[in-house]
C-alpha cells in the first residue's frame, strides 16, 4: 500500500486534505507520531482489502518529529515501504486571516505573538520542503480546489478516484431530503395506491414493481435517467466529488419511488462498485 505523508505549517489546510484522502478510501490518522510508525504499519488492518493506502499527517505538534523523522522513513523504505511527502503551504498573510477567524492557537505562539510563531514555523520546516515530493500552495485555493488537488494526486498513483453514490427513494408528504443532490419527481407514473391488492404494498412487492415499470411512459423514464447517470458520473468524479445522492419521490414514498430508485440501484450496480440504496420512508403510514 502506497503512504503518504502531510505535513506543512499550520493553517495550510492538512486537515482538508487528510479528509480528501479519506474520501479517497486510505486509511487516515491525524497528528501520527513518526516514532510509533513503523508499529503501526505492522499491525494488522481490519477491513484491508477495502483500503488503498495510509495517509499520515505529521507536523511541529510532535516535538521530536524534525530530529526523527529522516532516520525512520529511510528505515522503513529500505524495507520496501514506498512514501510520499505532501508539504503544504499558505502566504503569511492568509496564515494570519486564517488563524484569525478560527481562532486557534498556534503551536508555536507561546509567549512569542502568532505572526512569530509563524515564521518561526516556517523557518523550522524549510529542510522538510526541500525534500517533499509535493509541495501544495493553498493560499488562493477554497476547500473544493484543495480537494481536487488532492483527488488529482491519488489519480496519477493509478487509483481511481472513488464516487460512493446513494440511490433514495423518499415522499414528498414528509418532506424534501436535505441531504440530495438530485431529486426526481415520479408522482406522474401510475399510482399502485389506487389498485385495491396493491395499496398496503410497498416497491418492495414484485406484483408493484411489474405494475410502476410496465408501459412506456416508465421505460422512458427510466432510459432518460440513466443516460443522465451515465454522463453525469464521471463529471463528478473529475470535480472532486465523493458522494452523489440520487433521490426519487412520489407522495408517500412507499410504491413509485421504491420501485424505481430498485431499478435504477440495479443499473447503476452494473456501472459502479460503490453504490448504495436506502427508501427513507417506505415503513412511514
Amino acid at each position: 500500500m502506497h503512504i503518504f505523508i502531510i505535513t506543512g505549517v499550520s493553517g495550510s489546510g492538512k486537515s482538508t486534505a487528510l479528509a480528501a484522502f479519506e474520501d479517497c478510501g486510505y486509511y487516515c490518522v491525524d497528528n501520527m507520531p513518526v516514532a510509533l510508525l513503523p508499529e503501526f504499519l505492522g499491525l494488522p488492518v481490519e477491513n484491508a482489502y477495502e483500503i488503498d493506502g495510509f495517509c499520515f499527517v505529521m507536523d511541529l505538534r510532535e516535538k521530536g518529529f524534525l530530529l526523527r523523522y529522516r532516520g525512520i522513513l529511510h528505515s522503513l523504505s529500505k524495507k520496501g515501504y514506498s512514501f510520499t511527502i505532501v508539504f503544504m503551504k499558505a502566504d503569511e498573510s492568509i496564515l494570519v486571516q486564517r488563524y484569525s477567524q478560527t481562532r486557534r492557537q498556534h503551536p508555536l505562539f507561546r509567549d512569542r505573538g502568532l505572526l512569530d510563531g509563524i515564521r518561526t514555523e516556517k523557518e523550522k520546516l524549510e529542510d522538510l520542503k526541500k525534500e517533499a515530493d509535493i509541495v501544495i500552495d493553498t493560499s488562493q485555493a477554497n476547500v473544493h480546489e484543495l480537494k481536487s488537488q488532492i483527488f488529482d494526486i491519488v489519480h496519477k498513483t493509478g487509483r481511481p478516484t472513488p464516487l460512493k453514490i446513494t440511490i433514495m427513494s423518499f415522499g414528498f408528504s414528509n418532506g424534501i431530503p436535505r441531504d440530495a443532490d438530485i431529486i426526481m419527481d415520479v408522482r406522474f407514473l401510475k399510482n399502485p395506491y389506487f389498485v385495491p391488492e396493491l395499496k398496503d404494498c410497498t416497491g418492495l412487492n414484485q406484483k408493484v414493481y411489474d405494475y410502476v415499470l410496465t408501459g412506456e411512459t416508465a421505460q422512458t423514464f427510466l432510459q432518460k435517467i440513466r443516460d443522465l447517470i451515465v454522463f453525469l458520473t464521471p463529471l463528478y468524479k473529475q470535480e472532486g466529488k465523493a458522494y452523489l445522492t440520487i433521490a426519487f419521490g412520489c407522495t408517500g414514498g412507499r410504491h413509485r419511488s421504491v420501485a424505481i430508485a430498485r431499478k435504477i440501484f440495479e443499473d447503476v450496480s452494473k456501472l459502479e462498485t460503490r453504490v448504495g440504496i436506502i427508501h427513507r420512508d417506505i415503513n412511514v403510514c
